[in-house]
């Protein structure tokens, strides 16, 4: 009887042992299971997350990106690339279709065959602008990634770089030269000569006082574009700012032989700025006014209300501006006819500029060559200080 119990109970000790340990086999089971589901949760989550910021990185480049498949077929696109190619959406178009010029396009088809990196820049007239693309191959799916990059900003800071190289060069080279002439001539006898010694010597200031003029209107250029130029901001009449810049400049006009008068309504409302600057800014676009405006012709200043602040303008009859040179002219040292362009430094209009946009406003020019011009500039009724 004992014998028949022991085996009873060896066997439930046996089936007991054998059960929990299947138990605890599944219980493990389960919980590397639930491990593994959790680090596959998290690996989701991190992926997602590097997508979005990946996406968010993408949607604000400025450069171009497309992906293309084996076919050549457009899978996806930024917003910048639709911009630059002017499409609103390129995704499941071909690259041809996109892209629509015949450089880049055989870049492309070149990265394909060769299976190598190939870079290609254009220019296009219609726009003014220098495109750059990089195509990327994928040696895993066949497939590409196109980087559009536009260089117009590049290309242009580059052209002025180099006309300002030229352009000052030029303007240095012409009085060091008659200086250098006047003192040779000095030199081999002229200063002990009454009539033509003191002739010179005045010929020699009037050089010099060239080069100190350009010098300080370099200087106050650079101070102003870099914000050291502190603004003595009041409340100004635009009609008494007019009438002062206009009796400056009238006696230049009148030895011109050019009319000169001011439109303005006395009611304007005042403008908070500084009355000296906005006057230097007159003064030069009369200036400019006056030299290429042919005798018996006319200058108006004008000022009118608008949204916000008021609107100031320089009218003249004179020959104009081409409609190439009408987004340069604000530029250093740039003329538009070195033959026709008289003294000066080149310079006014780039600190009339600055000092525009010192005063938180815009300026312009509309003009027709042979019709002549009119240059505007906006101050606000108030500044954000």
């Amino acid at each position: 009887m004992s014998l028949a119990l022991g085996i009873v109970l060896l066997i439930f000790f046996l089936l007991t042992l054998f059960f929990g340990w299947r138990y605890y086999d599944s219980r493990q089971q389960l919980d590397k299971q639930n491990n593994l589901a959790k680090n596959l949760n998290l690996q989701l989550s991190a992926f997602n997350s590097e997508r979005a910021r990946l996406a968010a990185v993408l949607d604000q480049m400025t450069d171009g990106v497309l992906m293309a498949d084996s076919q050549g077929k457009i899978i996806f696109a930024n917003p910048a690339s639709k911009k630059l190619f002017e499409t609103t959406n390129p995704v499941d178009h071909t690259i041809a279709e996109v892209v629509r010029h015949h450089q880049l396009v055989e870049a492309w088809r070149h990265s394909q065959q060769t299976n190598e990196l190939q870079s290609e820049s254009i220019e296009i007239p219609t726009r003014r602008q220098f495109l750059q693309l990089i195509v990327i191959p994928d040696n895993n799916t066949g497939g590409s990634l196109l980087l559009v990059q536009d260089l117009t900003r590049v290309h242009r800071l580059e052209t002025v770089r180099r006309d300002f190289i030229s352009n000052i060069s030029h303007e240095l080279r012409t009085p060091l030269a008659s200086l250098k002439a006047l003192t040779e001539t000095l030199q081999d006898g002229a200063l002990s000569d009454p009539e033509a010694g003191p002739r010179f010597l005045n010929r020699i200031v009037t050089e010099v006082d060239a080069l100190t003029q350009m010098t300080q209107e370099l200087l106050d250029l650079s101070r102003i574009e870099s914000g050291q130029v502190e603004l003595n901001l009041a409340s100004i009449s635009p009609k008494e700012l007019l009438l002062s810049a206009s009796d400056r400049m009238k006696l230049q006009a009148e030895r011109a032989s050019l009319s000169l008068h001011v439109e303005c309504p006395n009611d304007l409302p005042n403008v908070r700025a500084d009355q000296a600057r906005l006057e230097q800014v007159l003064v030069n676009l009369i200036h400019n006014a006056v030299k290429f405006t042919r005798p018996g012709g006319e200058i108006t200043l004008l000022a009118e209300s608008i949204d916000g602040g008021v609107r100031f303008g320089v009218k003249d009859t004179g020959i104009g501006i081409p409609s190439d040179d009408v987004s340069r002219i604000f530029e250093r040292f740039y003329r538009v006819d070195k033959s026709r362009a008289g003294g000066g430094t080149g310079l006014g209009l780039s600190i009339a500029r600055h000092i525009v946009e010192a005063h938180r406003g815009k300026i312009w020019v509309d003009s027709l060559e042979g019709q002549g011009s009119t240059f505007y500039f906006t101050i606000p009724k108030s500044l954000p200080y």
